[in-house]
């Protein structure tokens, strides 16, 4: 197995030293080889080390102008740092080099949510939602953007979804809820308010909405 391999597989199992050994003497031995720089700086990202990891993708990128992964993981360095026009920027380019992932989609989306840009995100999110379609993350932030821009009906289905493949999801319990308001449907609010509490008895929102509804049924 090449040294990047048994690097990565290394990385993997939390053997971050052992990882860096490795991915130096794969750099060293293929100084104009893009992969190593790439997979150094991932390493890097991982141990917060954000400065160094920016380097090492920048240094990829000169050396191959369409390493789409080296776009990707810049991005994630300036996600890290909540630079989050600056990783819009590297996400692009990683999909305008071909990268169609459901990763890449998905944090360009939560760029754009993160600076509440919600009708920008949609697309990105729904590409992620059909390319990881069992992804829990995924699947909950798609639904949540598009209740955010008013597609109610369609946020619905997607929650329901998020419960088929989890259903323990606190949070699809409540959006569920509000979803059932919008609707005017009390009784479905408050049963996904009281399923949100039971799951998960901290989930404030859930404790006052839960609340709110049934003050109102009361009166």
């Amino acid at each position: 197995m090449d040294k990047l391999k048994q690097g990565i597989e290394q990385m993997q199992n939390h053997n971050y030293e052992e990882a860096a050994k490795l991915f130096t003497e794969a750099i060293d031995e293929n100084p104009k080889e893009p992969v190593g720089y790439i997979n150094f700086g991932n390493l890097l990202t991982h141990m917060n080390d954000h400065e160094r990891a920016e380097r090492f993708f920048h240094r990829a990128i000169e050396l191959d102008d369409t390493a789409a992964t080296a776009y990707y993981g810049l991005g994630n360095v300036y996600y890290e740092q909540e630079k989050y026009t600056k990783a819009q920027e590297q996400f692009i380019q990683a999909i305008q080099q071909g990268l169609d992932e459901a990763d890449v989609h998905f944090m360009l989306g939560m760029t754009f949510i993160h600076q509440e840009y919600v009708k920008l995100a949609l697309p990105y999110l729904l590409r992620a939602s059909e390319l990881a379609p069992k992804d829990v993350d995924v699947q909950f932030q798609y639904g949540l953007c598009l209740a955010q821009n008013g597609q109610i009906d369609q946020a619905e289905q997607v929650m329901n979804h998020v419960l088929q493949l989890e259903e323990q999801h606190s949070d699809a319990h409540y959006n569920l809820g509000v979803v059932a308001l919008h609707q005017e449907n009390a009784g479905k609010a408050l049963e996904h308010f009281s399923k949100a509490l039971e799951i998960n008895p901290e989930h404030m929102l859930a404790a006052h909405a839960k609340g709110q509804v049934e003050q109102a049924l009361n009166e």
